[in-house]
């Protein structure tokens, strides 16, 4: 295994990483420096330890997706290929062969999920958590799902609210649920919305409309911060109605 690691500051100086507490930025810098040449780490706990981070720290790598988990308790560098350059002399092929199955390389050499549901568990990792204020910038209690997103508690809130049978192992509701996660937003987010939607939208010709892809979409913070008084009242006028079907 080569024993050089190079960064891109392409990846160490977006928002999105330097918004990390200091102790999940150095966990990442050091999980790099412990990966094989394909960026898989088949002892990420055991670093995490060894460096005294916690395991929120952990976590917040898996949630804004730096890391990718498998069921194995291995994990993966997302953008090991941006990352780093290994002379083919000097680049042994990971032993992890199964997980590395699973991954597809985009062009820019990120990696992405080849196989639909490849992570939707990290039962090795111990996530049954709670990521504090300090980690996703609100507060929020995931569910004791052995998830990093709730996507079955999330699923199951709207289909019993609004008698519905979506699936939460879909990949698109999946994507769409990361991304909002990824945006700061938090489990008592996804439910507010749902709860405005239905009761703006039940009974309604918009009824059709209470489903993940419309809800968890890109309009997702306006229904968040939207008044649902005013937006019944706008049903019942007809005023915006073409606000409500563009972009669904």
């Amino acid at each position: 295994m080569a024993q050089r690691r190079m960064f891109s500051k392409k990846i160490t100086e977006t928002d999105l990483f330097l918004d990390m507490p200091m102790s999940s930025q150095c966990l990442y810098f050091h999980l790099n420096m412990s990966a094989d040449d394909d960026g898989f780490i088949g002892n990420a706990k055991t670093i995490r330890r060894m460096i005294g981070a916690s395991e929120d720290d952990l976590k917040l790598l898996l949630a804004k997706e730096f890391l990718f988990p498998f069921d194995s308790g291995v994990v993966v560098v997302k953008d090991w290929k941006i990352h780093n350059y290994i002379r083919s002399d000097r680049y042994n092929e990971t032993v992890y062969q199964e997980e590395k199955k699973q991954l597809k390389q985009l062009e820019n050499g990120r990696y992405e999920i080849g196989i639909p549901n490849v992570i939707p568990t990290v039962h090795q990792m111990d996530t049954q958590v709670r990521l504090g204020k300090d980690r996703l910038g609100k507060d929020n209690t995931l569910s004791s799902d052995s998830t990093v997103y709730p996507y079955k508690e999330i699923i199951e809130y709207l289909n019993d609210k609004a008698n519905k049978q979506y699936k939460h192992t879909t990949n698109k509701t999946q994507s769409m649920i990361r991304a909002r996660f990824n945006e700061g937003f938090v489990l008592d987010d996804f439910k507010s919305v749902i709860d405005t939607k239905f009761k703006e939208w039940n009974n309604t010709d918009m009824d059709k409309f209470i489903r993940p892809e419309t809800l968890f979409g890109t309009k997702f913070e306006s229904y968040l911060n939207q008044s649902v008084e005013n937006s019944q009242e706008d049903i019942k006028t007809g005023d915006n109605a073409s606000d409500y079907l563009e972009g669904l």
